[in-house]
Protein backbone atom coordinates (compact mmCIF):
# COMPACT_ATOMS: atom_id res chain seq x y z
CA UNK A 1 0.00 0.00 0.00
CA UNK A 2 1.78 3.55 -0.81
CA UNK A 3 -0.36 6.39 -1.69
CA UNK A 4 -0.12 10.08 -2.66
CA UNK A 5 3.90 11.55 -2.74
CA UNK A 6 4.63 15.42 -1.90
CA UNK A 7 7.51 17.77 -1.10
CA UNK A 8 8.25 15.49 2.25
CA UNK A 9 8.85 12.50 -0.03
CA UNK A 10 6.34 9.45 -0.91
CA UNK A 11 3.96 8.13 1.97
CA UNK A 12 4.46 4.34 2.24
CA UNK A 13 1.18 2.85 4.19
CA UNK A 14 1.46 -1.07 5.26
CA UNK A 15 1.07 -3.80 7.97
CA UNK A 16 3.61 -3.20 10.97
CA UNK A 17 5.60 -6.21 11.66
CA UNK A 18 7.38 -7.49 14.42
CA UNK A 19 10.84 -5.44 13.63
CA UNK A 20 8.36 -2.38 14.16
CA UNK A 21 7.10 -2.84 17.69
CA UNK A 22 9.79 -0.91 19.39
CA UNK A 23 9.59 2.21 17.13
CA UNK A 24 5.73 1.93 17.42
CA UNK A 25 5.41 1.76 21.32
CA UNK A 26 8.46 5.00 21.30
CA UNK A 27 6.51 7.09 18.63
CA UNK A 28 3.16 6.54 20.70
CA UNK A 29 4.89 8.34 23.42
CA UNK A 30 5.40 11.16 21.12
CA UNK A 31 2.35 11.32 18.69
CA UNK A 32 -0.53 9.36 21.18
CA UNK A 33 -3.07 11.22 23.67
CA UNK A 34 -3.39 8.32 26.38
CA UNK A 35 -1.88 5.19 27.31
CA UNK A 36 -3.88 1.55 27.56
CA UNK A 37 -2.67 -1.02 29.66
CA UNK A 38 -2.10 -3.36 26.70
CA UNK A 39 0.18 -0.29 25.36
CA UNK A 40 3.35 -2.36 26.00
CA UNK A 41 5.67 -4.91 23.90
CA UNK A 42 4.21 -7.64 25.43
CA UNK A 43 0.69 -6.18 24.12
CA UNK A 44 1.34 -5.29 20.92
CA UNK A 45 3.79 -8.32 20.05
CA UNK A 46 -0.05 -10.71 20.84
CA UNK A 47 -1.94 -8.07 18.65
CA UNK A 48 0.21 -8.22 15.60
CA UNK A 49 0.91 -12.25 16.46
CA UNK A 50 -2.92 -12.74 16.20
CA UNK A 51 -4.02 -10.72 13.39
CA UNK A 52 -0.82 -9.68 11.16
CA UNK A 53 -2.77 -7.02 9.24
CA UNK A 54 -3.98 -4.98 11.77
CA UNK A 55 -1.31 -2.61 12.96
CA UNK A 56 -0.56 -0.24 10.00
CA UNK A 57 2.41 1.69 9.94
CA UNK A 58 2.64 5.34 7.84
CA UNK A 59 6.46 6.40 6.45
CA UNK A 60 7.68 8.98 5.45
CA UNK A 61 11.26 9.37 4.01
CA UNK A 62 11.94 6.40 6.12
CA UNK A 63 10.46 7.49 8.93
CA UNK A 64 7.43 6.57 11.38
CA UNK A 65 4.92 9.14 10.43
CA UNK A 66 1.72 7.71 11.80
CA UNK A 67 -0.24 4.58 12.78
CA UNK A 68 -3.79 3.05 13.05
CA UNK A 69 -4.74 0.01 14.54
CA UNK A 70 -7.82 -1.49 12.58
CA UNK A 71 -8.75 -4.53 14.51
CA UNK A 72 -12.04 -6.97 13.39
CA UNK A 73 -12.79 -9.33 15.21
CA UNK A 74 -15.11 -10.83 12.74
CA UNK A 75 -18.20 -8.68 13.38
CA UNK A 76 -17.17 -5.28 14.17
CA UNK A 77 -14.78 -3.15 12.75
CA UNK A 78 -12.54 -1.36 15.56
CA UNK A 79 -9.77 1.74 15.18
CA UNK A 80 -7.25 2.46 18.19
CA UNK A 81 -4.26 4.82 18.04
CA UNK A 82 -4.11 7.03 14.75
CA UNK A 83 -1.58 8.62 16.26
CA UNK A 84 0.40 11.43 13.18
CA UNK A 85 3.67 12.88 14.25
CA UNK A 86 2.80 15.97 15.83
CA UNK A 87 5.57 17.67 13.32
CA UNK A 88 3.64 15.81 10.23
CA UNK A 89 0.04 16.68 10.78
CA UNK A 90 -2.73 18.20 8.05
CA UNK A 91 -0.66 16.49 5.86
CA UNK A 92 -2.80 13.77 4.67
CA UNK A 93 -1.31 11.22 6.47
CA UNK A 94 -3.97 10.38 9.20
CA UNK A 95 -6.53 10.45 6.09
CA UNK A 96 -4.51 7.72 3.94
CA UNK A 97 -4.24 5.32 7.49
CA UNK A 98 -7.73 5.51 7.87
CA UNK A 99 -8.45 4.80 4.20
CA UNK A 100 -6.13 1.81 4.25
CA UNK A 101 -7.77 0.64 7.07
CA UNK A 102 -11.26 0.99 5.54
CA UNK A 103 -9.86 -0.69 2.95
CA UNK A 104 -8.86 -3.61 5.17
CA UNK A 105 -12.45 -3.59 6.75
CA UNK A 106 -14.50 -3.78 3.57
CA UNK A 107 -11.91 -6.85 2.22
CA UNK A 108 -12.82 -8.73 5.26
CA UNK A 109 -16.51 -8.09 5.10
CA UNK A 110 -16.81 -4.98 8.04
CA UNK A 111 -20.12 -3.28 7.12
CA UNK A 112 -19.22 -0.43 9.99
CA UNK A 113 -16.26 0.93 11.99
CA UNK A 114 -15.72 2.49 15.31
CA UNK A 115 -13.36 4.47 17.20
CA UNK A 116 -12.07 5.30 20.59
CA UNK A 117 -11.70 8.87 20.91
CA UNK A 118 -10.41 10.67 24.24
CA UNK A 119 -13.14 13.15 25.13
CA UNK A 120 -10.75 15.60 26.33
CA UNK A 121 -8.79 15.32 22.27
CA UNK A 122 -10.60 18.16 20.23
CA UNK A 123 -7.80 17.82 17.88
CA UNK A 124 -8.40 14.30 17.01
CA UNK A 125 -12.30 15.38 16.89
CA UNK A 126 -11.79 17.58 14.24
CA UNK A 127 -9.71 14.65 12.05
CA UNK A 128 -12.35 12.12 12.75
CA UNK A 129 -15.29 14.14 11.42
CA UNK A 130 -13.54 15.26 8.65
CA UNK A 131 -13.37 11.71 7.77
CA UNK A 132 -16.62 11.35 7.55
CA UNK A 133 -17.40 9.70 11.38
CA UNK A 134 -19.01 10.92 14.52
CA UNK A 135 -19.83 10.71 18.04
CA UNK A 136 -22.47 8.41 19.52
CA UNK A 137 -23.87 10.32 22.18
CA UNK A 138 -26.13 7.19 23.69
CA UNK A 139 -23.09 5.45 24.42
CA UNK A 140 -20.53 5.25 26.93
CA UNK A 141 -17.54 3.06 27.52
CA UNK A 142 -17.48 0.28 30.43
CA UNK A 143 -13.75 -1.31 31.13
CA UNK A 144 -12.92 -3.55 33.16
CA UNK A 145 -8.74 -4.40 33.77
CA UNK A 146 -8.62 -8.14 33.93
CA UNK A 147 -5.87 -10.08 35.93
CA UNK A 148 -2.99 -10.89 34.28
Amino acid sequence: MTNGSGTDGELRIRAATRADLDDVLAFWKIAAEGTSISDDREGVERLVARDPGALIVAERAGELSGTVIAGFDGWRCHLYRLAVHPDRRRRGIGAALLGAAEERFATLGGRRADAMVLDRNTLAHRAWEASGYGPQEQWRRWVKPLAG
